[in-house]
């Protein structure tokens, strides 16, 4: 089966009434995890996007205290993961700006608990993987934003 293009999903949405489209909402947000997280960032946290990096900032507090530091293998596992779920929520915000805050956060958490980025290539890979992604999107930033920026960026 053919899936139809976003256009023709789009023109087809806005033909239907609200009260089917609710339902076609809570039908899709009922069959994945993902799914249901978007639609709750849009009808929830997209209003007050401050609360949602905070929100977000503490997640990855919460994932950080859960690394296991005993050996490289699982502080590599561990800080995957947590890019994996900073990567996620991101996505669900596609704000650069947003982007930038959760990537530098995650940097000077990874510098702040003093990981060692020269025990694993993997480790130091990922940190310096996230280092080019900042430094991609705050070059899609406005200007003024990218002064705001630019300490502390200049800090990692």
């Amino acid at each position: 089966m053919k899936s139809a293009t976003i256009s023709q999903i789009q023109k087809e949405l806005t033909a239907l009434e609200p009260k089917q489209v609710q339902e076609i909402c809570m039908r899709i947000a009922k069959y994945k995890k993902e799914n249901k997280e978007l639609l709750s960032y849009l009808l929830f946290d997209a209003i007050d996007e401050k609360r949602y990096v905070e929100n977000v900032k503490k997640e990855i507090d919460n994932l950080f205290h859960e690394i296991n530091r005993q050996t490289t293998y699982t502080t590599k596992k561990g800080l995957q993961k947590t890019v994996r779920n900073m990567n996620k929520f991101i996505k669900y915000s596609d704000n650069k700006q947003t982007e930038i805050e959760l990537r530098i956060y995650f940097c000077s958490k990874v510098k702040s608990a003093r990981i060692n980025l020269d025990s694993s290539n993997v480790i130091s890979n990922l940190y310096y993987r996230e280092k080019d992604k900042i430094q991609t999107a705050f070059s899609k930033l406005h200007e003024d934003l990218q002064y705001d920026y630019k300490d502390e960026m200049e800090r990692l």
